[in-house]
């Protein structure tokens, strides 16, 4: 195709979780270069192995356009004396900029007259401005971790070992220091192809890689994995466990993805599901096989990056290495059942929770009246359980199989939890209490696990307000980020209505004096964290100007502010409604600064005045019971009623009237009803 360029950095392997940051960066990177540079184009695409990363851009023209560049400099009081002869700030802008003092001119602006020089720059060839770019490029692509190699001071996350540039079927000439020159080849499969391949087009190349056994294109690679692992499970008769996770990791190792069947001694069933399937996953990024009830089946799928001669012996090499992980798991679960969940609790009194907030054992007992005031308030006949899971909940801390892999903190101490014959329910509420682990992970199916993952989290984000240990716009060490949304997405699920506020008050106290910033201090400060990442995740689910307006009048409760913002976004997207909304915002400049008082009848002059309260207790009737019971759409349907009465208010009233006691009183009326939509939200925020 012509005006394509075809960009490959050809590397030793880069681990799995580097890949797509780093393509996605290098993607963005030149798209972005290509913008600053004049350079338009048609499309530009993105792929990526393990050991290559490829941009391709379709429809770069052959050079640059000619542009006309304006240069500002010093204003022209500072460039001139009083006699008008330039000054040595005149004569350096020109000689900074390569013209004569005849070549400058001055131009108004709204600061003032200031020099300026313009430009008339000439476009460059494409295939010259690309030598310069593309090696900035890939400095820029940035990494959890770099290295050098040799005595190149170039750093990457593995060795580069080519790069291939290649623009309208030519090779772009460049190099950087310890890879060399730039050219027109690239490389096939490691070990099943090592020979160079002359690269002219992106489809040339993709489809000689794909005969060279290298599947670039990652959707290709993805789609060819799902169907090797399925069917190698399929010829022992069972199915492949659903990871999308470890399918992502998996695509992201191999260039040629070749599955095979192992297997591995029955007795090792004995294991908990998760402990089983971790021990699989985690080191060998092996998919777990099921048969048609989702029962575990003693075989393992691996997927190797070459294709095997002799698959029975291949499956042997990974039934041995796996055979030594499954024994340690085992070793450990029974040497976790010599003792009990609880016998554990007084232990984690060795675990450090945080230098200045105690230990897990201190975490356990906050955490444990923290969940209990809660049950109280939100499902009163859950805090049984909710205290026994709460008392039970970090002590799988201290067990082997969790040391081993700690992903399996909760799910492990409730698979321990049912073999010490604790209650199903607060086994159960063990498992739960730390989703979701991840953002849109799976939530708490029961309320006592969501009662005790909001109690942990509330715990931990206000201990660390408590000691000024906040998070920054780039720095988030204890993930109070993820906690608070967590807490969110809890509330919001079970619907659990509940004062945020008494509840980091509850925190504050459980942590008695040993917060350095005071417990006042701390509560406003979780509480204020929490609104604002509530206020930025709910404004992607609904209106951004309804949460703010909901959550500027009252944020305490959670679900009940959530209910408020998506009634104020319904009633909003009403005609009539943008009209109220400015006729509010009116009101509420008003009334700033007022303090009102109770409204006096006998005090009005207009009909208008009349009207507008008349109508007010009328809707207040109405709405105020649908606000009790927080039927929101209702109540703001009804108040929607006042908008004609307030128009004709604003028509026929001057509410700064001389008479000073007329005019408190229209203010007093003005101020009920800004009281009663701000039972709902502020709907001056929403005004368009």
């Amino acid at each position: 195709m012509d005006n394509q360029l075809i960009f490959e950095i050809g590397t030793e392997e880069i681990p799995a979780g580097y890949l797509d940051p780093a393509i996605t960066s290098l993607r963005n990177n030149l798209a972005s270069a290509l913008d600053d540079l004049g350079l338009g184009y048609d499309d530009i695409h993105a792929a990526a192995t393990p050991r290559r990363m490829v941009v391709r851009v379709n429809g770069l023209p052959p050079r640059q356009p000619d542009r006309t560049e304006e240069i500002m400099g010093p204003p022209k009081k500072a460039a001139f004396d009083a006699e008008g002869r330039p000054t040595k700030a005149a004569e350096g802008f020109a000689k900074s900029r390569g013209v004569t003092l005849d070549d400058i001119r001055i131009v108004d602006t709204a600061k003032g007259e200031y020099l300026m020089v313009v430009k008339e720059i000439k476009g460059r060839e494409t295939a010259d401005v690309l030598a310069e770019t593309l090696p900035e490029q890939v400095r820029a692509i940035p990494f959890p971790k770099s290295m050098r190699w040799g005595a190149t001071r170039t750093t990457f996350a593995r060795p580069i070992q080519w790069l291939t540039a290649v623009y309208n079927k030519r090779a772009v000439p460049f190099a950087i220091d310890g890879v060399g020159e730039a050219g027109a080849v690239t490389w096939g499969h490691r070990f099943m192809a090592p020979d160079p391949i002359t690269v002219e087009t992106y489809d040339q190349y993709v489809e000689s890689l794909r005969g060279q056994h290298v599947l670039v294109e990652t959707e290709e690679r993805r789609r060819t994995l799902i169907r090797e692992i399925h069917a190698a499970a399929a010829a022992v008769g069972g199915r492949v466990l659903e990871d999308d996770e470890l399918v992502e990791t998996v695509v992201n190792l191999v260039e040629s993805p070749h599955a095979i069947c192992g297997s591995f001694d029955e007795k090792f069933l004995q294991l908990p599901k998760d402990a089983l399937i971790t021990s699989m996953r985690e080191h060998q990024k092996y998919f777990a096989v099921t048969d048609a009830h989702g029962r575990l089946m003693p075989h393992f799928v691996a997927v190797n990056n070459t294709k095997v001669k002799d698959p029975a012996l291949g499956a042997e090499g990974h039934q041995r290495v796996l055979r030594a992980r499954l024994e340690d798991g085992l070793f450990f679960f029974r040497e976790d059942q010599t003792k009990s969940l609880e016998e554990r609790v007084p232990d984690l009194g060795g675990i450090v929770f945080q230098a200045k907030l105690g230990t897990m054992k201190d975490k356990t007992r906050r955490i444990t009246a923290l969940a209990g005031f809660l049950a109280e308030r939100v499902a009163p006949e859950t805090k049984e359980t909710v205290v026994r899971a709460a008392l039970l909940a970090k002590a799988d801390l201290l067990t082997e199989m969790v040391n081993e892999f700690p992903s399996l903190q909760g799910r492990m101490g409730r698979d321990y939890a049912r073999l010490d014959g604790e209650p199903e329910e607060v086994a159960q509420a063990i498992g739960e209490h730390y989703m979701p682990v991840r953002a849109g992970g799976p939530l708490p199916a029961s309320v006592a696990g969501a009662i005790i993952g909001i109690a942990d989290r509330v715990d931990t984000i206000v201990g660390c307000f408590g000691i000024g240990e906040t998070p920054t716009g780039t720095t988030d060490p204890f993930g109070l980020r993820r906690l608070a949304l967590g807490l969110i997405h809890i509330a919001l699920d079970k619907d659990l209505h509940f004062s945020l506020r008494d509840l980091c008050r509850a925190a504050a106290q459980q942590y008695g004096g040993s917060l350095t910033e005071g417990a006042d201090a701390a509560v406003d400060g979780a509480i204020a964290y929490i609104k604002g990442r509530f206020v930025n995740d709910q404004a992607h689910a609904c209106s951004p100007e309804a949460v703010d307006a909901a959550s500027r009048t009252a944020f305490d409760d959670i679900v009940d502010c959530a209910r408020r913002a998506e009634a104020l976004a319904d009633i909003g997207r009403r005609p009539e409604f943008a009209t109220l909304a400015g006729s509010f915002k009116r009101v509420m400049n008003i009334i700033k600064g007022h303090e009102p008082a109770d409204v006096d009848p006998g005090l009005f002059e207009e009909e208008a005045e009349l009207r507008l309260h008349a109508t007010l207790r009328e809707i207040n009737a109405t709405a105020t019971p649908l606000i009790d019971r927080r039927d929101y759409p209702a109540a703001l349907l009804a108040i929607l009623g006042i908008k004609e009465a307030v128009d004709n208010f604003f028509d026929q009233v001057m509410v700064m009237t001389d008479k000073q006691d007329v005019r408190a009183n229209r203010l007093n009326l003005l101020a009920a009803v800004a009281a009663m939509f701000l039972r709902v939200g502020d709907v001056s925020r929403m005004t368009p």
